[in-house]
């Protein structure tokens, strides 16, 4: 049997956080490994504009190996694939991942969350195009009074909505399972903004001439850009014993160190608002500490 991968940093997660988080820990002379499955969510972004330094906008797969191709100038150490397991034993943490078993005195978790998604014809085109979007932080802008259609299944859609009301009067809210996912207050809510609401549940979702019909029971609507709002699944499984909060994020201290010594969150894992530079800078505050902790953990070993 091999012997142990030894790093000083273990980085779980290649999205904008681990990518960070890795290149700054490179940095500080740390032989830091960063392991990614490939599945961040800022590789399906088409072109993102409020990415300050790109004022034509950046594909996010471009940024995305930017960075990389930066952080291995630095001494990075990349593995694809996933980390099954992490437990901390002692004043070290142990990893299962590719290759085997994985040793670090710190820990940086950078796992991200996904989009829950439906299984609506011809959604996936869509996305890819960029006709569906999934972040109006990141690009109301670019739908400003264009019809703009919301895919709700809660309360969390017509949220979306009410945020998107702001840039646009042009709102209409589909139902992903039909009227009775909406309960009366949250209907009197859209009506008091005057956001349309369509009863039958989408049937499809397709692209035709630059336009997004989205078909409800018999009837067809057109929309300009369509919103996906059906939540998020927060990758925190490899931290059973971290605290969240009610939403299921990691709660860390204004280092972003969780209650579990050693173990740090970056980026959307840690908070819900989903934007690469606020997961640049999570992993440059996180690193930071990391890098004390293991100065005075060397300083103890002396």
């Amino acid at each position: 049997m091999s012997a142990p991968a030894k790093f000083d940093a273990l980085v779980i997660g290649g999205g904008p956080a681990g990518l960070t988080g890795g290149l700054y820990l490179a940095r500080f002379r740390r032989r830091v490994l960063v392991i990614d499955d490939g599945r961040s969510r800022a590789l399906r972004i088409p072109r993102t504009h409020n990415m300050p330094g790109y004022p034509d906008g950046v594909v996010g797969a471009d940024l995305m190996s930017s960075i990389h191709r930066q952080a291995e100038r630095y001494g990075v150490v990349f593995a694809d694939g996933r980390v099954e397991k992490l437990e901390k034993t002692g004043d070290r943490f142990s990893a299962r991942g590719p290759g085997g078993e994985i040793l670090a005195r710190v820990v940086l978790l950078a796992t991200g969350t996904s989009d829950i998604e439906s299984a609506v014809s011809h959604l996936a085109e869509a996305v890819r195009s960029g006709a569906v979007r999934y972040c109006p932080v990141c690009d109301a802008f670019e739908v400003i009074d264009r019809n703009v259609g919301v895919i709700a299944d809660g309360p969390a859609g017509v949220r979306e909505a009410l945020y998107l009301r702001h840039f646009t009067p042009h709102l209409t809210v589909f139902l992903l399972s039909g009227e009775n996912c909406l309960d009366e207050a949250n209907r009197d809510m859209l009506a008091a903004a005057q956001i349309h609401l369509v009863e039958d549940p989408i049937a499809s979702v397709r692209l035709s001439d630059g336009a997004i019909v989205v078909r409800h029971g018999d009837a067809e609507t057109r929309c300009d850009s369509v919103y996906s709002a059906l939540g998020m699944r927060i990758h925190a499984e490899l931290a059973p014993g971290a605290e969240r909060d009610e939403d299921g994020y990691l709660v860390t201290d204004r280092r972003r160190q969780t209650n579990i010594e050693g173990l740090y969150a970056a980026g959307d894992v840690l908070q819900g608002l989903n934007q690469i530079t606020v997961a640049m800078g999570d992993a440059a505050i996180a690193a930071a500490a990391m890098h004390l902790a293991l100065r005075r953990g060397e300083d103890r070993d002396r």
